[in-house]
């Protein structure tokens, strides 16, 4: 029971509120805690200190006197009643609130800001004139980026000011940024300023680059324009003979810079017919063009891409096969030249093919150089449509106008004479005669001197006849049952008929005789011709067939097996 009755008496009781902040409260101010240093004024970057500097001294006496004369706060009895503690709250709270109306009630006309600011320990200045401030002054197009100060410290170094850091803070009238704050005046920056480091690292890897570069091209172009090394060099390109001179070494340049060029421009080989005997072909070498010489091709809406056969091809190109080595030049893809060429000549009368693989590039347009053909100049003549293919050799080319597709058309027919004549005269060199028929169509003036020809041998054969006896040794063979000989091929007496005439009939002997073997064989001819390219076709899959598995090897297996 005594334990019981001694329990509540030791248990811990809580003290009042009212007394703990008494306790706690302290009758003497905290003057250890007070800051007695003397406040300086916070002065904007924008804004000039004013004068009346000595504010702050008298602010601060006259908040000292305040502080003097406010009272002394009455120290706090520990044993004062709840109820006595609380009553004087009481009158305090209504004390305050009375004097809070009437503060409210009265008119101010001090601001609402007192200009002592003890918290932040600086003192308020009154806003200066609109007539004194100065213009705000834009700021800078963040848009590109947050613009670097490494400029503005580069360029302070460069014209030899105090570098120091930018700080938003001070004033920038004590620093030296008059040239750093022009650029943002205008609202933008120059590029410069918003460079980077990893940038302009990059430019000066450029830098070095192109200097190179120009370096690498400077040392080419001199060794490119140096003398020949040896005198074969100089024997191929007598045009750039080795000196010195501005002239000389360009033309070296440009010497050195077409052979290397030259694979793209020049024909694919160096000699596009093969040598054969002199004596197993023809002497002579004529040299056909096939766009707008032979065939024409048009496009029309409503059949498309159409090609037509010039009239007399045939005829052409069978006659002129006893007399010359017959070459197809073009300057079309063989892809394309070569469909038309089968339908054009499917008895092969035309030995030789050459399509724009073999042609040469030459300033924009494709050149017909005829010293690639393997064949002598002298006896090779080039019949074409555009001057410009034969610009290499222009003494060996008859240029033809273009045929259009008239179905009426006999010029290349009437060009057979003149080629026969020039063939079957055996003449050295097939140039001079064509520059004698320089500037006029050819047919017509070949068929105008022949005519003066044959009057002159007629002429002559009646002189010889009225100056002869009338009896001589062919009429005496002709007494005797014998025929008297011809001059070519039994083909009548010589003395009768002119030479050229003799020629000519044995020529169109030999195409009747081409034209019935032809008639008679010419099927036989095509089915033999397809069945070699399928044969030929075969072996070329087997081969690629072979090499396909081989690759995989499969090739070694069947070798095995066999």
């Amino acid at each position: 029971m005594l334990v019981r009755s001694v329990l509540p008496l030791a248990r811990a009781r809580p003290v009042p509120s009212t007394l703990r902040s008494s306790l706690t409260a302290s009758s003497y101010p905290r003057w250890y805690a007070q800051n007695n240093k003397p406040k300086t004024p916070y002065v904007l970057p924008n804004q000039k200190a004013s004068s009346s500097q000595s504010k702050p001294s008298q602010q601060r006496n006259t908040s000292a006197k305040n502080q003097s004369a406010q009272p002394k706060s009455k120290p706090v009895v520990v044993g004062a009643s709840s109820g006595a503690k609380a009553a004087a709250s009481a009158s305090t709270g209504t004390a305050k609130t009375t004097s809070a109306k009437s503060t409210s009630e009265k008119p101010s006309s001090e601001p609402d800001v007192s200009p002592e600011q003890p918290e932040f320990e600086t003192v308020a200045q009154a806003e200066e004139p609109a007539q004194a401030q100065k213009p705000q002054k834009p700021l800078p197009d963040l848009t590109q980026g947050i613009p670097s100060t490494l400029g503005a410290e580069l360029d302070a170094a460069r014209k030899g000011r105090k570098t120091t850091s930018l700080n938003l803070t001070e004033d920038p009238s004590k620093h030296d940024y008059e040239d750093y704050e022009d650029e943002g005046a205008s609202g933008s920056r120059s590029k410069e300023a918003y460079e980077s480091s990893l940038d302009r690292r990059r430019a000066r890897v450029a830098n070095v680059m192109y200097g190179i570069l120009l370096g690498g091209l400077l040392g080419g172009t001199v060794y490119m324009g140096r003398n020949w090394d040896s005198e074969e060099e100089a024997r191929a390109h007598k045009d750039a003979p080795s000196g010195w001179g501005v002239g000389l070494f360009w033309d070296r340049i440009k010497a050195r810079m077409n052979s290397f060029t030259s694979y793209y421009r020049d024909p694919a080989f160096d000699k596009l017919l093969p040598e054969e005997d002199p004596s197993l072909r023809q002497p002579y070498t004529l040299v056909l063009s096939l766009e707008d010489l032979l065939v024409h091709s048009e496009w029309t809406r409503e059949h498309g891409w159409r090609v037509a056969k010039r009239p007399g091809v045939d005829y052409f190109l069978r006659y002129l096969n006893q007399y010359y080595e017959l070459v197809l030049f073009t300057s079309v893809p063989s892809m394309m030249a070569d469909q038309v060429l089968r339908k054009l000549d499917p008895f092969r009368i035309i030995r030789w093919p050459l399509f724009r693989e073999a042609t040469k590039y030459k300033d924009g347009e494709y050149v017909k150089d005829l010293s690639y053909l393997n064949r002598d100049l002298s006896k090779v003549i080039l019949i074409d449509t555009v001057p410009g293919h034969a610009r290499e050799q222009p003494e060996n080319a008859i240029i033809l106008p273009k045929w259009k597709g008239d179905p009426q058309d006999k010029s290349l027919v009437a060009l057979i004479p003149f080629l026969e004549y020039v063939a079957g005269m055996n003449v050295e060199d097939v140039r001079p005669v064509i520059k004698s028929f320089e500037g006029t169509y050819i047919p017509a003036e070949f068929a105008a001197r022949e005519k003066v020809m044959r009057e002159k041998f007629q002429k002559q054969l009646e002189e010889e006849q009225k100056g002869r006896p009338r009896r001589g040794v062919g009429n005496l063979a002709g007494l005797l049952g014998l025929k008297p000989q011809s001059s070519i091929d039994g083909q009548g007496p010589s003395e009768e008929k002119m030479l050229w005439d003799q020629i000519r009939e044995r020529g169109q002997k030999n195409y009747e005789m081409m034209e019935q073997e032809i008639r008679e064989n010419g099927e036989t001819w095509l089915k033999m011709m397809a069945e070699e390219e399928e044969k030929a076709r075969q072996e070329q899959m087997k081969s690629m067939k072979g090499s396909l598995t081989g690759f995989f090897g499969a090739a070694g297996e069947e070798v095995q097996k066999k």
